[in-house]
């Protein structure tokens, strides 16, 4: 190694301490001062500098005089073998003699200085340039909602002095680092030029936020793409191209307005390029290998981007808005602006196949996103597609939502988790600058509603979306980002909302100021058909022709909507299944096969659920103690909860069925009883799925703990499940209640998804619920399963619960199945299934009527405790202590919805003379007495009641003393077997 490369390592940190220990700094260059050894240490040898040295002595060995004449003198001496002191060390007569410096040191310091300067000035830009951004198309707001100027952005000529530079600076050429692309091919650049290419690439219609991500090399791809010169050029064709996609945007919206103009329909006027926008991502994603897009988004936009996106047809659309319009489909439909699709065609632009999904939402913003992510990842999964090459999402959001809703962030932190990442999501943001009426500085308290993207290092891009082709450019780039990183990035389209929140309100109550200054606005279209008439690309002619193309477009389609009478919610639908119903949508059959199983293969699963599959795996001792209780469980036929789930998803993977099972805690189970990851406690990171490891053919299981998080992960395991009917999908919260943070996905997806969008699907949630102190047809039974919205069960066994598992697959049709599983019975001695009932042949108990004596003389039997779940294994217990086995039959409600009338009336006519009561542990105001009581009446015509016994009323689901929850258990149960306790009552 030469000696001067020797110098430039050992410049680095810590290098240059060594230098300063032998008081070199002082002496560099500073001839007027070369004997004053009290000279304080030059800062521009500090270790943060030593960067700058190294790219100088770079470029001198490339070309020496492309370095200052004193750097260049540095340099030689050095070279020639000089030690590092020495080089600094010129004979000070030959120094100026040579050169003719007369105040070298002074100059040399300067220089130096000025190149730092520089190198600071370039980085301010790149931090904080957005902050003065053009970006508002009205002219009448921050971005960032903030006026003031960062004091390192030269936006005067006297703040150079915050660099120590001065106006004499601005025609001086300077040596660009290698953090800037400003340069092109020239490696120099004036003061002036420097500053100019800075104030065009940060400060025009595009601001950046970038510089916060950790990755040098993401920050350098980002700089090279928007800081090259010359790099925002469009051809002709683009441009041409680009201006019909804005004649299609701004022409339907008008077409809309103009047939229905007192309709809602949340029209996109002011954010048109929003439309071409997508086509772009679409476009180059295609380009990059993308053959599925999934999209969410909002109301507002929603049916242009249907009409020009997905490329619905017209006058499927125009129908929407005849209100004699009949439904074809049974449920009760939803309003045009939710809808959803799924189109499979050709891209134009890069002649490929691509299929695009717009899912169905409703009016609560932002809650699409997690279903979006999820479905995507579902895709990917079915795909094979573990890097996110084919398939991706794109997900719209409102500048208000995006900022105020709690499940974006939750949206976001799932973006790099293992189990639930989908490389990287395209998020554009329709920025209106104010919500429903909300001013956005009443509306949020971060500069920008982007902010929240901040947390997972996405880049955020925001344009001006006046500025069609800085759209379309941010759009190509984000799009590259997206295939190149598999990260997500953000498009913030600032832009302005032409009317209210919808077409029959008034903006002008609460924004006169924003309205007027609209209400003068030209809209995007004519300002760039102006200006690509102006510039030649197109004529004034050819413009008016491609208007009046879409119009006639619009107008056959509007003729043709008229002869459609009936609406088809089913052509709407974002996630078909094909194959698995039958043309028209309908069940293939209406039986349910027996879910039992064979007793060879309880055996090996239990003797797999029992083991470790892996060679020199070190597991807990504790765990050692639980596999040892399966294996004997197995040898003894007989099954706990956690083994009887085994042996439920087991089952199915051997019969090619997918099962993921996700949420807080699950792979070990929030009361340690489910084990699914084993962990090695000896090497770090390795683990074992057991269940994995079944049968050498078998479908993959997937067990992931989520982060924490309800209302994101349910609407992310809700939209894996709508991606396929084969694969059971179960999401377990980690305590019942837990499920209300995630109740905007329980009542407008899960329980009415089917009725709105007829969209079926076959998502399991475990709800861990206990009060713990702390005539019909052959078929009635699916046929009531089908017409149901949700399946809603409490089991008490551990075999139904394998059964119902198991019959979530079996059925012919997908509904969502919430079961409440329980917390003491998964150790309670009595809760312990039988292999005889899980062998081949049997199936489910929606009810489990009275077992034992009381049966064998019914006309003895003074009551019937009805109840449903661990409440039975109490009343089980206070029956026998008071001898009452023939006189007080207990019997199940295992299936609380659809309610089992057939079952129920079978046991009511068996007990003609027994009072009957519905048992809870529950409040009377929180458990099932109020949906069960007008069930039962109907069974007797309303000729018996159905008396109550449980807690009263109360506010809060549980107490907190144990003792209260003793006294009221132990009330409750004197009521239940007191055979007097409703004499004389009225009920």
């Amino acid at each position: 190694m030469s000696p001067l490369r020797l110098l430039v390592v050992t410049l680095k940190h810590p290098g240059i301490r060594f230098l300063k220990n032998q008081d070199v700094a002082r002496k560099v260059f500073l001839q007027n001062r070369l004997c004053v050894s009290s000279r304080a240490t030059e800062p521009f040898l500090s270790g943060s500098n030593s960067n700058y040295v190294e790219e100088m002595y770079y470029a001198w060995l490339e070309n020496p005089k492309s370095v200052h004449k004193s750097w260049d003198l540095f340099f030689q001496n050095a070279n020639a073998g000089a030690p590092p002191g020495q080089a600094y060390l010129p004979d000070c007569s030959s120094l100026l003699q040579s050169h003719g410096l007369t105040q070298t040191a002074y100059k040399a310091e300067k220089l130096v200085e000025d190149h730092l300067a520089v190198q600071s000035l370039i980085r301010a830009y790149q931090i904080r340039g957005h902050h003065v951004a053009q970006l508002d198309p009205l002219g009448i707001l921050d971005a960032d909602l903030d006026s003031f100027v960062p004091s390192d952005l030269i936006t005067t000529i006297d703040k150079l002095g915050f660099y120590g530079l001065h106006e004499s600076d601005l025609d001086k050429v300077f040596r660009l680092p290698t953090t800037t692309f400003i340069g092109g091919n020239e490696a120099t650049l004036s003061l002036r030029e420097i500053i100019k290419r800075l104030e065009s690439t940060y400060c025009q219609h595009i601001g950046l936020e970038f510089m916060f991500i950790n990755d040098v090399e993401q920050c350098q791809w980002i700089r090279q793409k928007f800081e090259t010169p010359g790099v925002m050029k469009f051809t002709n064709e683009e441009k041409r191209t680009l201006l019909a996609r804005l004649v299609r945007s701004m022409r339907f919206e008008d077409f809309l307005a103009r047939k229905w103009s007192s309709e809602k329909r949340f029209g996109l006027e002011g954010c048109e390029v929003m439309i071409p926008a997508l086509k772009t991502i679409i476009d180059k994603s295609s380009e990059m290998g993308i053959e599925y897009v999934i999209m969410g988004m909002p109301h507002r936009g929603r049916l242009n981007v249907l009409a020009n996106v997905i490329r619905k047809e017209l006058e499927q659309i125009f129908c929407q808005f005849d209100p004699k319009l009949e439904a074809a489909d049974e449920g009760s439909g939803d309003v045009k602006y939710h809808l959803g699709m799924y189109h499979e065609r050709i891209n134009r632009a890069t002649n490929k196949k691509i299929t695009l999904s717009l899912v169905a939402n409703p009016s609560h913003l932002e809650a699409v996103d997690p279903v979006v992510q999820g479905k995507t990842k579902a895709e990917q999964f079915y795909r094979g597609d573990t890097e996110g090459k084919k398939v991706m999402s794109i997900l719209l959001h409102g500048d208000a939502a995006f900022a105020g809703q709690g499940v974006v962030y939750e949206t976001f932190h799932l973006s790099d988790l293992p189990s639930y990442t989908t490389n990287g999501t395209i998020h554009v943001v329709v920025n209106n600058q104010i919500g429903f009426t909300t001013d956005p500085r009443m509306a949020r308290s971060s500069p920008y509603p982007t902010d929240v993207a901040r947390v997972v290092n996405a880049p955020i891009f925001h344009v001006n979306a006046d500025d069609p082709e800085a759209v379309m450019y941010v759009c190509n780039v984000a799009a590259e980002w997206r295939n190149t990183f598999n990260k997500d990035v953000v498009v913030d389209l600032v832009c302005y909302r032409r009317r209210g929140h919808n077409e029959m309100d008034e903006p002008m109550f609460t924004q006169p100021l924003m309205y007027k200054q609209i209400h003068k606005q030209v809209p995007v279209l004519k300002k760039y058909a102006d200006k690509l008439i102006a510039d030649g690309t197109v004529t004034l002619q050819e413009f008016e022709e491609e208007i009046a193309k879409y119009d006639r477009i619009c107008e056959e389609a509007y003729t043709r909507s008229k002869d459609k009478k009936i609406l088809h919610i089913k052509h709407w639908l974002d996630s078909p299944w094909p194959g698995f119903f039958n043309l028209d949508g309908e069940p293939k059959s209406m039986t349910c096969t027996p879910t039992g199983i064979a007793e060879d293969m309880l055996t090996h699963i239990g003797s797999i659920a029992s083991s470790v599959p892996l060679e020199d795996f070190k597991i807990h001792t504790g765990l050692s103690r639980i596999l040892k209780a399966r294996m004997e469980m197995t040898k003894n036929r007989v099954v706990d909860w956690a083994l009887a789930e085994y042996m439920a998803f087991g089952s199915l993977l051997k019969e090619g069925i997918h099962v993921r099972l996700s949420g807080q805690d699950v792979e070990r189970g929030t009361f340690s009883h489910r084990h699914h990851v084993l962990h090695d406690q000896e090497v770090d990171k390795r683990t074992c799925v057991p269940m994995n490891h079944l049968w050498e053919q078998q479908a993959p299981y997937t067990v992931c703990n989520s982060s924490l998080s309800e209302y994101g992960v349910l609407g992310f395991e809700l939209g894996f499940a709508m991606a396929s009917p084969n694969a059971l999908v179960c999401w377990e919260a980690q305590f019942g209640d837990f499920h209300n943070t995630a109740q905007c996905i329980i009542d407008q997806f899960i329980s009415s998804g089917q009725a709105k969008w007829v969209r079926h699907n076959g998502i399991v949630l475990l709800l861990p619920h206990g009060m713990e102190g702390m005539e019909f047809s052959e078929h009635f039974e699916v046929s009531q399963l089908y017409e149901c919205n949700w399946i809603v069960v409490n089991c008490s066994t551990p075999a139904n619960y394998f059964h119902v598992l198991r019959r979530q697959i079996s059925l012919p049709f997908r509904k969502p199945l919430i079961i409440l599983t329980p917390k003491s019975l998964l150790r309670h001695p009595e809760a312990k299934s039988n292999f005889d009932e899980m062998v081949s042949g049997m199936s489910f108990r929606r009810v489990i009527p009275e077992e034992g004596i009381a049966v064998e003389v019914p006309n003895k039997v003074k009551r019937v405790i009805f109840c449903t779940g661990k409440v039975y294994y109490d009343l089980l217990k206070e029956r026998k202590n008071q001898d009452l086995e023939g006189q007080v039959a207990l019997t199940r409600l295992e299936q609380i919805s659809p309610f089992p009338f057939d079952l129920l009336k079978e046991e009511l006519e068996r007990y003609p003379g027994a009072d009957l009561v519905w048992c809870q542990e529950e409040h009377k105001n929180s458990g099932f007495y109020d949906y069960v009581k007008p069930r039962f009446r109907t069974i007797v015509n309303h000729t018996r009641p159905i008396w109550y016994v449980g807690r009263e009323p109360a506010a809060a689901s549980a107490t907190g003393n144990k003792n209260t929850h003793m006294v009221s258990l132990r009330k409750f149960l004197d009521t239940a077997f007191n055979l007097e306790a409703f004499e004389g009552k009225m009920f």
